[in-house]
């Protein structure tokens, strides 16, 4: 887009130093001259400018899709890790329950033989 600005200032500026009766051109072109040159010139920064963006968009495109890989990558990593602490808790849970269990019947069966 600045590109594009400039062009058009060079444009304007030729076209205005074009226009003056007093001097003629240093390059010895016609205004007309200059306008076409100003014209081409501003079709190739447009040119570039667009391929430019092209570029920036496939860049972006692909650190995104980078991005999004990663992060599914560090969510199934931390999904699987939560699971396997779940997975140990239920253990230690069960064996606590089983534990108090025992230690109840082992009482129940005490004061049984008492």
């Amino acid at each position: 887009m600045n590109k594009l600005l400039i062009a058009l200032g060079l444009a304007a500026t030729v076209a205005l130093v074009g226009c003056n009766k007093d001097k003629a051109p240093e390059t010895g072109a016609t205004t007309g001259e200059h306008l076409e040159n100003a014209a081409d010139q501003a079709g190739h920064d447009i040119a570039a400018a667009t391929s430019d963006a092209a570029t920036a968009t496939a860049a972006a495109v692909d650190d995104a899709a980078t991005a999004t890989a990663t992060a599914a990558d560090n969510a199934a990593d931390h999904a699987e890790a939560a699971a396997h602490d779940a997975k140990e808790a239920a253990k230690d849970a069960t064996a606590a329950a089983a534990g108090a269990i025992e230690q109840g019947a082992a009482d129940v069966k005490e004061k049984a033989q008492q």
